[in-house]
């Protein structure tokens, strides 16, 4: 009879070996293979698109606004970065992409989140592929560890929703 440590030695293993499946997959990719994009992603089409959509408020360095993380006085938080200071890579493809496309308020009350957010929805003026040349964009500057770490939150994201 196996241990609970045999098990969760081979369930190490097994989430190993995964990881290493998609790592020689995707290589440096930036965006993971886990995401839910349709296709092939364009970094270059994605900064073009993020200096005229997203830059004004995250800055043209992904730096975010001041004092990001103080709300003002109507509750809301000012632009986050979305360089490896800011929070962006804790959250799975599906997040960053609805949020995106369809605004922060929408996004949080359909997870039952009362917050007033600030992020409009650009899914009017943005195609999917768009929002997924964006959002590579974003993550071709976070470091290795980072990436790693939101390709990971998304693989398992994919998982719990039984699509992969």
């Amino acid at each position: 009879m196996m241990t609970r440590s045999a098990y969760l030695g081979l369930g190490l293993v097994g989430v190993a070996a995964v990881a290493a499946f998609l790592w020689t997959e995707i290589g440096d990719a930036p965006l993971s293979s886990n995401s839910a994009s349709a296709g092939p992603v364009d970094i270059a089409a994605g900064e073009i698109l993020y200096a005229e959509n997203c830059a004004a408020c995250h800055g043209a360095n992904l730096e975010g606004e001041e004092d990001w993380r103080t709300p003002r006085e109507d509750g809301s938080l000012p632009a986050p970065p979305h360089d490896a200071t800011g929070h962006t890579w804790h959250h799975p493809d599906s997040m960053l992409f609805t949020y995106t496309k369809q605004g922060g308020q929408a996004t949080l009350a359909a997870q039952g989140i009362e917050f007033n957010s600030g992020m409009p929805g650009f899914g009017e003026q943005l195609s999917d592929e768009d929002i997924w040349n964006i959002l590579a964009y974003i993550k071709s500057i976070w470091p290795e560890r980072e990436r790693a770490a939101q390709a990971d939150r998304t693989a398992q994201d994919i998982a719990s929703k039984g699509d992969g």
